[in-house]
């Protein structure tokens, strides 16, 4: 048990280049795909902490940030209102206190029709 303790603290410390070469002897000597390889190699890349750019690539949770009212600020306030489920009060001081987070940790299409929604009301709307 502890030789597998031990192995599997050697694969979260991985550094980027030896999950490639890992991935590289997985294809050729043993016939695994790298898409399989990646499975096994995305935690240990993560774990480590060494690659940013592959954890932004798998972005699943997004935050709508409403920017700014735009000039239809009462339409905006409206469209807040009807996709967070608000009460106007509350709606009309998240718009007034823009930039402000519309809603956090949605998925990509929820926070795409919201920003779409928003935007056809006037505001200026981003995507974290």
């Amino acid at each position: 048990m502890a030789d597998l303790k031990q192995f599997a603290e050697q694969l979260v410390n991985l550094t980027v280049k030896e999950v490639n070469e890992l991935a590289t002897i997985l294809k050729d000597e043993y016939g695994i795909e790298p898409a399989a390889a990646a499975v096994v190699a995305g935690p240990a890349a993560g774990g480590a902490g060494a690659d940013g750019g592959a954890a932004a690539a798998e972005q699943t949770e997004f935050t709508v940030v409403l920017k700014d009212a735009g000039a239809s600020k009462l339409a905006v306030v409206k469209a807040v209102k009807e996709l967070t489920g608000l009460g106007l009060k509350e709606a009309k001081d998240l718009v007034d206190g823009a930039p402000a987070n519309v809603k956090e940790a949605v998925s990509k299409d929820e926070a795409e029709g919201l920003k779409k929604s928003l935007e056809e009301a006037g505001a200026v709307v981003e995507l974290k």
